[in-house]
């Protein structure tokens, strides 16, 4: 049994019960606002911007800059997205959920190539392109920030970014030394393929209403 622990947690021998702390409340509330995004509720930005915040001064604590850059990302998006959300279409009703235009998906590509080369500029410049983890933490940036932006516009993709992402970054946080925030991908990958299945849902209702 102690093995087993030793195996998952042994990496945290050497942090501060405060670290550990607060990455423990930033995946709760990373849980959380994951789960309000599934079902469709506004807490989704609020409960986000608290577990971004505090990933972004531990994962700068910790000097791994990529991850940091998402985290900071996030919070952006989190702002536009809580307007996107709340926006009146009409004197009734807010921005609805439904699928990617073609030019939301051009814009998508161009999301992602453009965050492929700023990753790759900021590692380089802070000498950090050292290994096969700086190759993929670019490619997981950029999948995030393509899924971010979907879904701050409301857009039922927005899930298949986050489940190849999450799938991605379970084994890559564990590598990293970071098991609570592996854990924490587990669980999103979990979700967002409910969420996924329920925003398809919504958006099939909403194109048969309208």
């Amino acid at each position: 049994m102690n093995q087993i622990f030793n195996f998952f947690f042994e990496q945290y021998a050497g942090y501060q019960a405060i670290d550990i702390t607060l990455e423990i409340i930033a995946v709760v509330f990373g849980f959380l606002s994951v789960w309000f995004s599934k079902q469709n509720n506004i807490l989704v930005f609020p409960t986000g911007m608290i577990s971004t915040s505090i990933f972004v001064y531990l994962l700068f604590k910790w000097s791994l800059l990529g991850d940091m850059m998402i985290n900071a990302y996030y919070f952006i998006m989190s702002v536009y997205g809580w307007y996107i959300w709340t926006r009146k279409v009409d004197a009734t009703h807010v921005t609805p959920i439904s699928v990617t235009t073609k030019n939301e998906k051009v814009t998508s590509v161009w999301i992602f190539i453009a965050t492929l080369l700023f990753v790759f500029i900021v590692y380089k410049t802070f000498n950090m392109w050292t290994g096969w983890v700086a190759y993929v933490d670019t490619v997981t940036t950029a999948i995030f920030f393509v899924g971010m932006w979907l879904m701050a516009r409301r857009k039922v993709e927005n899930w298949i970014f986050w489940i190849i992402g999450d799938l991605i970054s379970i084994p890559l946080y564990f590598y990293k030394g970071f098991t609570f925030t592996s854990l924490q991908y587990l669980g999103f990958t979990i979700i967002a393929i409910y969420g996924y299945l329920a925003w398809r849902k919504l958006s099939n209702k909403s194109t048969v209403t309208a």
